[in-house]
């Protein structure tokens, strides 16, 4: 059915540049269909649209979305920093990782906060769930994506955080820039070389780089060998949803490791997302997660 907008339709979307490539507009927009059929009576009346923003506009963007009353909206690259200053508020977990995923409409003010944590540990603390109080996770790549999954490793318990690196000064500033934060001395910092030592006690191993993803179907972050000593029954995450499942994922399978892709990151952010909007409890979180599917050509 062709949604029908009017002038009581309310803007939600997604800035970043370039956005064309982005799959939130399919996945909200198959959960507000889904809800204006399920709840008809609150009167749900809502468009997300991808909104192209190269750098230099974002300031006079922002006050625009402003002026026309957008309702909130999505952050993605190069945006995730940089709208930081736009902000009347964000949100201590924003503050913590330093990027803005995820921004609303407050009494006139724009409110920023980060829903990449929540939807990188839905998961893991339900399909997965178990106590990771005694466990060890080992990240690889230390760039934005990596601040997340530190938290979130952080936020479920685990025993140790190991996040590797291959540029030393990176991983310095890495280590760094948590200087003032109580999360400075929950994760360590290592070089590649000594990925050999950590992944035979990894018990989540996740992949935070970009380097497997479309079109360079072929790589992995992990040599065949490195990726051997993997523990059986290991965790192995890659935040690439495209293709599914990644070379890092099918090698971690062959090891007998369990595999989660990042096709469930994107749906759970976007779930967190969409609550603090509309603000609601539940969601058609399956809905989104087929939408998705059928739109990548995926099968379950």
């Amino acid at each position: 059915m062709t949604k029908k907008i009017t002038g009581k339709t309310k803007l939600l979307g997604v800035i970043g540049h370039p956005v064309e490539h982005s799959l939130s507009p399919v996945m909200h927009n198959a959960a507000l269909a889904q809800l204006v059929e399920d709840i008809a009576q609150l009167g749900l009346d809502y468009i997300y649209l991808p909104f192209p923003i190269e750098p230099q506009n974002l300031k006079v963007a922002i006050a625009g979305f402003a002026a026309i009353g957008v309702v909130g909206f999505s952050v993605t690259i190069p945006h995730k920093q940089a709208i930081i200053p736009l902000l009347s508020e964000i949100t201590p977990l924003a503050q913590t990782i330093g990027a803005v995923n995820t921004v609303s409409r407050q009494n006139n003010q724009w409110v920023g906060t980060n829903t990449d944590i929540e939807g990188f540990i839905a998961p893991l603390q339900t399909t997965y769930k178990q106590d990771w109080s005694q466990k060890v996770a080992v990240i690889l790549g230390n760039g934005g994506a990596a601040r997340a999954v530190v938290v979130g490793c952080t936020q479920l318990g685990f025993a140790q955080i190991h996040v590797v690196g291959r540029n030393m000064q990176k991983l310095e500033e890495f280590r760094n820039s948590w200087s003032n934060s109580p999360l400075a001395d929950k994760f360590q910092v290592h070089q590649w070389e000594e990925l050999s030592k950590l992944i035979p006690q990894a018990n989540l191993l996740v992949n935070t780089t970009p380097i497997g993803m479309y079109p360079k179907v072929d790589e992995s972050p992990l040599s065949v060998e490195e990726i051997a000593n993997l523990p059986t029954g290991a965790i192995a995450y890659d935040l690439i949803y495209i293709p599914k499942p990644t070379q890092f994922l099918q090698q971690a399978e062959k090891q007998g490791a369990i595999a989660i892709d990042g096709l469930e990151m994107l749906v759970q952010q976007g779930v967190a997302a969409l609550k603090i909007w509309l603000q609601l409890e539940t969601l058609p979180v399956e809905v989104m997660r087929q939408a998705l599917q059928n739109h990548l050509g995926l099968r379950k």
